[in-house]
């Protein structure tokens, strides 16, 4: 049965006598240290153009700007949630807390939250005025969630309205969401996967085999068994690549060796300077558009 989802490269001189050699090296000398000199200078005066538009960039932006702008280079995942009341509902999304997050996107000059519990994502407008965040009515696809459907419809309460919002800087970062009614959500923030790679990323399509492969002729490790998929603009698959053994990582997929998937990635092209290992992308997992179990 197939299952399907909706859904980042001084010449040496020789010397012919102890005396001209001296006064090569220090002619050359001389030279390198002028053409050393213009270098660092230009370095330098480079770096603090450098500096310099940044800090104009930001002595531009509002602090409600900049904050945002923060903001929206974080995924947000549900860390506690505390309300006075403890309530069955405020249990249900304890409960599943790993998968309650929480985005600030920018769509189409607006600034936008998109937040969910695993089924459907819901996408707000909202403003920031100092440390108030103020969001209006969602928009969604609304699909039944089952047993998600109660978390989704309190989630949706709670981020509708007024809250009071705060950051602390850092690694990994928290933000604490104060709302209306005194619930207090604390989500912690993790990179996104465009802020990490510094760009957007390239979107590909992977087959992954529920059975692991050996990762190269006598090797006892063991690696996924991936093959590319290409669509056409119609959604129709056209092409198919050869099954090969993946020897690296998918950021956010889990294969639990039961189901043959097609994944949609995000794949971001690296730099070698700095991979030690010498990759050239990342993988990143942007959906499970099929999947059917193996029998």
């Amino acid at each position: 049965m197939t299952l399907s989802f909706k859904s980042a490269l001084l010449p040496s001189m020789l010397a012919i006598s102890l005396a001209l050699g001296a006064c090569q090296d220090a002619s050359v000398s001389t030279d390198a240290n002028i053409q050393s000199d213009d270098t660092n200078v230009s370095t330098e005066d480079a770096d603090m153009e450098h500096n310099n538009a940044t800090l104009a960039k930001a002595s531009e932006m509002s602090a409600e700007e900049q904050m945002i702008e923060n903001l929206e280079r974080y995924r947000w995942t549900l860390l506690d949630i505390d309300d006075k009341s403890g309530g069955a509902v405020i249990k249900t999304l304890v409960d599943i807390k790993n998968q309650v997050t929480l985005l600030f996107k920018q769509n189409q000059g607006y600034n936008t939250l998109n937040y969910g519990v695993g089924c459907n994502t819901m996408s707000a407008s909202y403003e920031l005025q100092d440390h108030t965040l103020t969001t209006e009515d969602s928009m969604s696809a609304k699909m039944l969630c089952e047993n998600l459907n109660k978390a989704e419809n309190f989630l949706d309460t709670l981020m509708q309205g007024t809250s009071e919002i705060s950051v602390t800087e850092g690694e990994n970062p928290v933000l604490t969401q104060v709302t209306s009614n005194a619930v207090t959500l604390t989500w912690k923030g993790r990179l996104t996967s465009q802020a990490k790679y510094n760009g957007k990323g390239e979107t590909v399509f992977w087959a992954v085999n529920a059975n692991k492969v050996a990762c190269a002729d006598n090797s006892s490790e063991m690696c996924l068994q991936v093959k590319s998929v290409t669509y056409n603009d119609q959604g129709i698959k056209v092409s198919e690549g050869k099954w090969s053994a993946f020897n690296g990582e998918i950021d956010g997929y889990q294969h639990d060796g039961k189901h043959d998937e097609v994944l949609r990635l995000q794949r971001y092209q690296l730099d070698r300077d700095e991979n030690a290992e010498g990759e050239a992308y990342a993988y990143v997992l942007d959906a499970v558009i099929e999947s059917s179990v193996v029998e």
